[in-house]
């Protein structure tokens, strides 16, 4: 399990976020919620070690993270970024990256490590992208295969910055329907989304971010109830009773 404590985020001389305390549970989606610049992604990359805190801990499995080696830490935490380089590879080799930290010297990859990037690349719905050169994908079809990479790193706990940028509704549904399923088998999933109506939807927990902090924790009803995201956003958040559960809506507020 990951864990911040009093956590700061942020960059050498300028701190984003402050005093955040929180921990990503097995089997729970966690939606990091908040505006533009809040600090919601700078959040993810810290907790992790890509960033370094500026204070606070961040622990893993409850030993500090920085206790770990890199790669250790990347057998047990994967992150997809919400953007990346497109190198001149295949997609499927593309994939293989994310077996990296399982590789032992000499570093080649074996049968195992196929069968895990087939597995990932089924799971994200881009086998039929395998052999194709990235540079000739779309946003969307790369996406998946970013997703593909950093499912092929069969970690416990997996962070992702807006993963669903790219994708038209089917698959952005695909996708959060996928997430849910990697909880269901025991994975710690935090995620950046920035359409309220899905994430209060599909997470068990939401984290709003705002002013330089954690404002609010909790699971969707009670984020909801308290009002903190309409006015955090600055938006009228509503929602209505559906099959399997709410459903929630955002306008504009009423002038006058």
């Amino acid at each position: 399990m990951v864990e911040a404590r009093n956590l700061t985020a942020g960059y050498p001389g300028r701190a984003v976020l402050e005093n955040v305390t929180l921990a990503l549970r097995p089997g729970r989606v966690l939606v990091l919620l908040g505006p533009n610049g809040c600090g919601k992604s700078t959040l993810l990359r810290t907790l992790p070690g890509l960033l370094p805190p500026l204070g606070g801990e961040i622990l893993l499995d409850g030993k500090p993270l920085g206790s770990y080696g890199p790669r250790q830490a990347a057998r047990r935490i994967a992150y997809l970024p919400q953007s990346r380089a497109v190198p001149s590879i295949t997609a499927r080799r593309m994939v293989l990256h994310g077996r990296f930290p399982h590789l032992s010297f000499p570093r080649r990859w074996g049968r195992k490590d196929h069968e895990a990037v087939d597995r990932a690349l089924a799971a994200a719905d881009a086998l039929d992208l395998a052999d194709r050169p990235l540079p000739e994908l779309s946003g969307g079809q790369r996406q998946k295969v970013y997703l593909a990479m950093a499912l092929a790193q069969e970690t416990e706990t997996l962070l992702m910055d807006e993963p669903t940028t790219y994708l038209d509704i089917r698959h952005q549904l695909e996708v959060l329907a996928l997430v849910r399923r990697l909880a269901g088998e025991g994975r710690a999933v935090a995620l950046v989304l920035h359409d309220l109506c899905l994430a209060l939807t599909m997470a068990d927990d939401a984290a709003v971010l705002g002013e330089g902090r954690l404002l609010a924790l909790g699971e969707p009803e009670e984020i909801y109830r308290s009002g903190i995201l309409a006015r955090v956003m600055g938006v009228s958040l509503d929602r209505a009773a559906g099959p399997g559960g709410w459903r929630y809506f955002c306008r504009l507020p009423e002038e006058g």
